[in-house]
């Protein structure tokens, strides 16, 4: 809002890197898109015949996105670590790589065991009821079939959702449907555990509910990523924050200090101070160095050969 006061600079960083076991390792990642683009510069390269072709044939001409460009990153168990970012950042493509569901096109990762991905827009079952999909969501994950129905009662109270646990999926809204998603995934207790932006979604109770499951998988050695616009919630849900833009990492540290960078850089440019933007940009590389070594994981697979 206009006229609001700036948010007061973080303190210098503090503390040493956690010395808990690795469990996952990035590094120097890059994942790279050709998508089609209507864009006039990307047609103006073309020579006359070939953009003639191209319009002929109804297509477009591809350019090269890199949504990830160089990312680096150590995971240790017992961390929760945000990812924060505007849209467009890399954020949705790192957890999908560190999952395995996106091949990158340069770059290592892996993991102890196998990551578990919980996404708003994960593909269900619209036309099956909730409680069909939670035992289809727990097989998924290998889980017996009556481990997966000794869940459902654990699934619905988690998710809050209630009686609407009967319904098909198609009448949910997106809110209950990412509740839903984060209580199967948890059922699980997986070693490491993906979430992107599915806690935003709830009431006060389930965010209260669902830090307690993330509070207990870290007590059990296990390690949580979540993305998020929100700084509040990296803020007050993460021990670590690492801050992407345009795919690359801008820093990676104790998730108050990062996150009270990211938010003096949000209202800087919400306020149309693209100096200021610059400015705490510039502030937060130089503050937070990312640590480009890194230690494979013990019994370091890639994220499919983990599962």
């Amino acid at each position: 809002m206009a006229g609001s006061a700036e948010p007061a600079a973080p303190p210098l960083p503090r503390g040493a890197e956690p010395q808990e076991p690795v469990t996952v390792l990035v590094e120097d990642l890059e994942v790279r898109y050709r998508p089609p683009s209507t864009d006039a510069e990307a047609l103006g390269a073309m020579g006359p015949a070939r953009r003639a072709a191209y319009r002929a044939l109804g297509r477009w001409p591809r350019v090269e996105v890199r949504a990830l460009d160089g990312v680096s990153l150590r995971a240790h168990a017992g961390e929760s670590i945000g990812v924060l970012g505007a849209n467009g950042s890399g954020k949705s493509t790192l957890l999908r790589s560190v999952a395995g569901l996106e091949p990158p096109t340069s770059g290592t990762v892996l993991a102890r065991s196998q990551p578990v991905l919980l996404g708003v827009n994960a593909a269900l079952v619209p036309a099956l009821s909730g409680e069909r999909n939670v035992i289809l969501g727990c097989l998924a994950m290998g889980m017996t079939r009556s481990q997966a129905r000794d869940a459902l009662e654990g699934v619905v109270e988690l998710s809050g959702i209630g009686q609407a646990i009967h319904r098909p999926m198609r009448t949910y809204s997106s809110g209950m449907a990412s509740r839903l998603r984060f209580a199967i995934s948890a059922a699980a207790r997986p070693d490491i555990l993906l979430i992107d932006e599915a806690l935003g979604t709830g009431d006060a109770a389930f965010k209260e509910r669902s830090e307690a499951v993330i509070a207990q998988m870290l007590a059990a050695a296990g390690t949580v990523f979540l993305v998020s616009h929100a700084a509040q919630t990296v803020e007050e849900t993460c021990t670590r924050a690492i801050w992407l833009m345009r795919g690359r990492v801008v820093a990676d540290g104790p998730a108050p200090e990062v996150a009270a960078d990211y938010r003096r850089w949000s209202w800087a440019v919400s306020q149309d101070q693209p100096e200021r933007a610059e400015s705490v940009l510039t502030e937060a590389r130089l503050r937070w160095r990312p640590d480009r070594e890194a230690r494979a994981p013990e019994t370091a697979r890639s994220p499919k050969e983990a599962g």
